[in-house]
């Protein structure tokens, strides 16, 4: 059956992509849920004008996200937390904290999708935090105090 895609589904294809599945899986699992919908003429045509629609969103965003990162290049964010007594956050700090912090200390608003960050901070100091929008990339410095 062939279905298109409105999420990216992990081992299947990308939003927006028009695949071709098993009739149980499209009936069972990706309809229901909301992952899909059957690819008839009339609902292609829909996705390619929403396609076309969050292509300019995109476009737009990013143009934003550039102007931000002129703004942040090089700042210095401090945040708190609770340490046990070898220096380790009991709490690591997540992306969407740090976004919360930059916003709330520089009145910038960046998407979590560009930060560049393996894994949650858990460790006081001083940390390099990257920022990518496109090929674009700058760095600012977040500070983690104890409380």
């Amino acid at each position: 059956m062939k279905v298109i895609l409105l999420k990216d589904v992990k081992k299947i294809g990308k939003k927006y992509d028009i695949k071709n599945v098993a009739d149980g899986h499209a009936l069972n699992m990706l309809i229901p849920n909301g992952l899909a919908i059957p690819a008839t003429s009339g609902n292609v045509n829909m996705i390619e004008t929403k396609k076309k629609g969050d292509m300019l969103e995109t476009a737009k965003t990013e143009a934003e996200l550039q102007k931000a990162l002129n703004e942040i290049k090089g700042i210095s964010i401090e945040m708190k937390g609770k340490v046990n007594d070898k220096g380790h956050l009991f709490a690591g700090i997540h992306k969407e904290e740090i976004i919360e912090a930059v916003k709330k200390q520089k009145g910038v608003n960046l998407t979590p999708a560009y930060l560049l960050l393996e894994k949650p901070i858990k460790e006081v100091g001083e940390h390099a935090i990257a920022v990518k929008v496109g090929d674009r990339e700058v760095a600012f410095k977040l500070v983690i105090k104890t409380e």
